[in-house]
């Protein structure tokens, strides 16, 4: 009886830990929203390294928005439509992307995502915090996520994700706010007067 009531209070012990470190998570990962997600506006560099993708560029991001370019491309992501200016083709494709898809060119797509349908833990490293997403559901199209924060800034230098088996490995720098409009976000066809646009939705 006496192990019994042990092992209770051990498991209970540790359902409590387990509770305040998914707590504590949140708390970092909202800390971290608010700095992001910058009422006018913010900016930073970016590497994505994955089986099929590899870029570095710079995004641009207000809310849910972004507008990103790399060397060969440009997107603009306005809340619900997306532009993807192809440089080699001067092919614009026009889509409304998945949550997965917009998180291929939009590092900063967790501050949204961590909010509803993941398991969260954190631990400490150098420097900072690295939390841990897990999708609640296998139909999620991002399965899970490593989310390296500063620890003084709050600010995000590295997401490590997973969609299915494979896995995508962001590097972010240079952040910092900007002062954009709504319009940034919206591809301007009077700006790419030879562009084919392909509406692909």
């Amino acid at each position: 009886m006496k192990k019994t009531i042990i092992l209770i209070l051990c498991i209970l012990c540790g359902m409590n830990i387990q509770a305040q470190n998914a707590t504590k998570a949140r708390q970092i990962l909202d800390k971290t929203a608010s700095v992001v997600n910058n009422r006018a506006g913010s900016s930073a560099n970016f590497t994505i390294s994955g089986e099929k993708t590899n870029a570095s560029g710079k995004i641009m991001i207000k809310g849910n928005k972004f507008m990103a370019t790399t060397p060969e491309a440009t997107v603009w992501y306005n809340g619900k439509t997306q532009w993807t200016y192809m440089k080699s083709t001067e092919e614009v494709n026009v889509s409304n992307p998945t949550e997965s898809q917009q998180a291929q060119m939009n590092p900063y797509k967790f501050i949204t995502l961590y909010k509803s349908g993941y398991t969260l833990s954190m631990k400490n490293v150098s420097g900072g915090y690295e939390v841990h997403l897990v999708a609640q559901s296998q139909n999620r199209g991002i399965n899970e996520l490593y989310i390296t924060v500063n620890s003084s800034t709050y600010i995000p230098s590295k997401v490590r994700m997973r969609q299915g088996s494979k896995w995508t490995n962001i590097t972010i720098s240079n952040f910092k706010a900007a002062n954009l409009s709504d319009a940034f976000f919206n591809f301007n066809s009077k700006d790419f007067p030879n562009a084919e646009v392909i509406d692909l939705r």
